[in-house]
């Protein structure tokens, strides 16, 4: 259950909730259609309940004997959200074909690879699709209609109007918001990666995913928050299509970064501005370099 670990562990935990607001559970493929997770999932999660005491399963008999405790559930950190599994399952499917254009996406596939719910996948393929990146054919099939010069740089002037206005916004957080201290632990792992770069530099692709979207975050703008998807799908996952000199570019903007960061933390607006344009700019470069 390796692969499928953070889905049942994200279900199992949701699964708790409903516990602790009934007698007795449901049907499997209604518990399967609640969770967004495959019959198998399900059964897994109903052994392991039954092993904790939770239930008694009598084949389709399942009766709550307690509620849940702190202890049945498993870590936040270990249980990532469902929308964020199916992300990454999607992208490394499209990241192995080369995301080529007219590149099959089968909905089936994909939720058997991640031990959920069609039903889920199809939900995250269509709010995805409002993007023009890809697009719905008969029989659960979609196709990958490529990444173009155009769409690019559409996104990246969208991009640069809502982090500007997102890193102006983290200059007036208060100075006990978690947000510095999460600040804080960016800039260290940066300063921890530079110093063994020749061995880490693949780790920065997620180190700016997790950097620009604690600065959107700090906009408190839904329509920002929301449009973070589609800039984590193009800009996190072209540092990986393009492998041409990663090193060097994953070295100059994680100092970027630094300085991005130095910026933020004086709560100066110009300094802010300045050096989040510059950032801006590198990441437009190695964007439009990366597309054929």
């Amino acid at each position: 259950m390796a692969k499928q670990n953070t889905v049942f562990k994200d279900a199992f935990n949701r699964c708790l909730r409903l516990v602790a607001e009934t007698a007795t559970l449901p049907s499997e493929p209604e518990l399967g259609t609640a969770l967004g997770v495959s019959r198998t999932t399900i059964r897994a999660i109903l052994a392991r309940m039954e092993t904790l005491q939770l239930i008694a399963w009598n084949k389709r008999e399942k009766r709550v004997l307690r509620q849940p405790v702190a202890a049945d559930y498993y870590p936040a950190e270990e249980t990532d959200s469902l929308s964020d599994i199916i992300e990454r399952s999607f992208m490394r499917r499209i990241l192995a074909g080369g995301a080529e254009p007219g590149m099959q996406i089968n909905e089936l596939e994909l939720a058997r690879d991640i031990g959920t719910g069609t039903t889920s996948v199809r939900e995250f393929l269509i709010r995805f699709s409002r993007f023009g990146l890809i697009e719905k054919r008969p029989n659960s099939h979609w196709i990958l209609k490529g990444f173009t010069r155009e769409f690019a740089l559409e996104l990246t002037e969208v991009r640069e109007m809502f982090e500007l206005r997102s890193a102006a916004s983290f200059t007036t957080l208060a100075a006990d918001h978690p947000a510095w201290l999460e600040l804080s632990r960016i800039e260290a792992l940066h300063r921890e990666i530079l110093a063994d770069i020749d061995n880490r530099y693949r780790e920065f692709s997620e180190l700016d995913e997790r950097f620009h979207l604690l600065v959107h975050k700090s906009s408190s703008n839904r329509f920002i928050i929301d449009f973070y998807d589609i800039i984590t799908i193009v800009f996190h996952y072209h540092y990986q299509w393009n492998k041409t000199n990663a090193r060097e570019r994953n070295a100059l903007a994680m100092e970027e970064h630094l300085a991005y960061i130095a910026a933020l933390k004086t709560r100066d607006l110009a300094k802010v501005e300045a050096a989040c344009r510059r950032h801006l700019q590198s990441a437009r470069e190695t964007l439009l370099q990366s597309i054929q």
